[in-house]
């Protein structure tokens, strides 16, 4: 197994200016591996559902090479659900609804298939549900990502950074960025989280981009400009997925290659908000990927002569 994910898979009911949803299938977990499958073919989930999640989500997963050992089945219980409204400006939203079910009792089993994986995606859970994931591997992982979100600096901070101590790569967004350092400045920001324990911090700023420190080394990544965004939901577990799935498969945690994994995480992160849930991550080839990461790169890509001519 080349790459393993943890998360939740769950249902949602969004709310948006464009319109709103009964329940439908989200969660960090599902996003991410629909995401890394465009890239990564040897990938493995482990998560937890109720007996009233579909089974024709999962056999989905399964045929687009997401190997689910990893998933339970609690018989006579409900799936994670959550509502959620966004305002006006798509940036900001309320929680409506959280509802734990099997999600609050939680005890990844790692299936004999994962242990060995050399990438290891801890999407947004309980700390020490990662750290027990981490624990629970035959052998450390070549890298290890992990997300997560001000919830748990809230109730759960030294859990947090326990497991922050043992893990390669640390994704989050900008206001979590400041809250975890307490400091405003980005790069400062960076510095303290960084001797925390992740020695690379993807930053994300929505629509502004995403930021990657790396050793002394900088990459600011654009955000594709977009007509319309239906929902952000699920967007950052998108761009969390695709860029795993790229590293996992071309076996490269170099600068230059982090470089070209956030692009193609951001490219797979821009058709996801264009459509309710994981609707849009179901229609789209590998060519609608390969000219969205072409439109990245025009973004970004000029010519300056610099002898003196300014």
């Amino acid at each position: 197994m080349k790459l393993v994910t943890v998360g939740s898979v769950a249902f949602d009911a969004i709310e948006t200016p464009f319109g709103k949803t009964d329940k439908i299938v989200g969660g960090a977990g599902t996003f991410i591996s629909l995401a890394s499958s465009f890239f990564a073919k040897e990938q493995g989930l482990i998560s937890v559902v109720g007996e009233d999640f579909p089974n024709e989500t999962l056999s989905y997963l399964t045929s687009r090479g997401v190997n689910i050992e990893g998933v339970q089945i609690k018989k006579g219980e409900k799936t994670f659900f959550w509502s959620g409204k966004y305002h006006n400006d798509m940036n900001s939203r309320d929680t409506l609804v959280t509802e734990l079910n099997v999600l609050g009792t939680f005890d990844p089993i790692v299936p004999e298939s994962c242990q060995h994986a050399d990438y290891l995606m801890l999407g947004n859970l309980s700390p020490q549900v990662q750290l027990t994931v981490i624990n629970r591997m035959a052998k450390r992982p070549k890298l290890i990502a992990m997300d997560t979100m001000n919830f748990w600096m809230d109730i759960a901070l030294d859990d947090l950074k326990e497991t922050m101590k043992h893990v390669d790569v640390l994704i989050i967004n900008d206001e979590e960025a400041r809250q975890l350092s307490k400091e405003y400045s980005l790069v400062r920001a960076a510095k303290i989280i960084r001797q925390m324990g992740p020695r690379i911090l993807i930053i994300k700023k929505g629509e502004h981009g995403a930021l990657l420190f790396h050793g002394e080394n900088i990459f600011f990544a654009p955000a594709l400009p977009l007509e319309e965004v239906f929902d952000p939901t699920g967007a950052g577990d998108t761009f969390a997925g695709g860029f795993m799935g790229y590293l996992a498969a071309s076996d490269d945690d170099s600068f230059e290659n982090m470089k070209r994994a956030i692009i193609a995480g951001s490219a797979l992160a821009s058709f996801c908000v264009e459509k309710f849930g994981t609707q849009r991550l179901t229609e789209i080839t590998t060519e609608d990927i390969d000219q969205r990461i072409r439109q990245f790169v025009s973004l970004s890509n000029f010519e300056m002569n610099l002898n003196g001519t300014h």
